[in-house]
């Protein structure tokens, strides 16, 4: 099968709430043939940002097929130098702790897909809100 043109595949995305984040969850660990490396998910204050890295090449059908389930969900995006940055350092070892105090981001979750993070810090932020803003949704 013809390979897609770069060394590795990452998909990196805008999402409007914690809902369409979960929806991507799911797939992932849902559908094994999917080579996940790892999820990074962050936390901002008009939604979240999911960076997805494949540990090899997808063929045309599954990245084709992917990027549509992405598409339906959210904006591909090209995130600022600060959020570039803060990506960088979760993939090359920085604990999510030491990135959120350097780069002044909101790590919810970073290695395997990890429904359970993205519930817990929606839950605990609500309550201390006392309120469910929409991204959180």
């Amino acid at each position: 099968m013809p390979q897609a043109s770069l060394s590795y595949m990452e998909y990196i995305y805008n999402l409007a709430n914690a809902s369409l984040t979960l929806k991507i969850t799911e797939r992932l660990t849902g559908e094994p043939y999917l080579p996940i490396n790892f999820m990074t998910v962050i936390h901002r204050i008009d939604g979240w940002t999911v960076r997805i890295k494949m540990s090899r090449c997808l063929d045309i059908q599954e990245h084709g097929d992917f990027r549509a389930f992405m598409n339906e969900l959210g904006i591909p995006c090209q995130p600022d130098i600060r959020m570039q940055m803060a990506l960088w350092s979760l993939e090359t070892g920085q604990s999510p702790i030491e990135v959120m105090r350097h780069y002044q981001v909101a790590v919810v979750s970073h290695g395997l897909p990890e429904r359970k993070e993205i519930e817990e810090f929606r839950k605990q932020f609500v309550r201390g809100l006392g309120y469910c803003p929409e991204t959180l949704a």
